[in-house]
């Protein structure tokens, strides 16, 4: 079994690796200096809480990534919900488009890197402790 996340908080993916009859195996990324990175915790307020479908594409320094919150991982496992892009040494994102499940679509320009941003569904950019589930 196999999970990746920021398990650190620090901008680096990790993976933790399941051993059925053993400890479970951390690999901490350590990461390398100057290159940039950013995280967004979405939740929806038409489409599902968890964002699960929703699609994030951003433009930074002319470069084009996508991604897309699914739900899983491997076999018996699951992800980090949030989406990750490591950006090189864009130090902003120029343009974020978010399609969620419901057809709707935010447009945010101008991301700084390194951070970790909450995206409400038609909100835009909003604190983490906004996106997550209150108990």
């Amino acid at each position: 079994m196999l999970a990746v996340a920021d398990l650190f908080n620090d901008g680096n993916m990790d993976i933790v690796v399941e051993n059925l009859e053993g400890k479970p195996m951390i690999l901490r990324n350590r990461g390398i200096a100057g290159q940039h990175w950013v995280s967004f915790e979405l939740a929806g307020t038409k489409s599902n809480h968890l964002a699960i479908g929703s699609r994030l594409k951003i433009i930074a320094d002319g470069v084009t990534q996508t991604e897309e919150i699914h739900s899983g991982g491997s076999y018996l496992s699951q992800n980090d919900l949030r989406v990750h892009f490591g950006m090189g040494t864009a130090t902003k994102i120029d343009k974020l488009e978010v399609r969620w499940p419901s057809g709707a679509t935010d447009m945010i320009n101008d991301v700084m890197a390194d951070q970790f941003y909450g995206v409400l569904e038609g909100k835009g950019l909003v604190s983490i402790e906004q996106v997550r589930p209150h108990h």
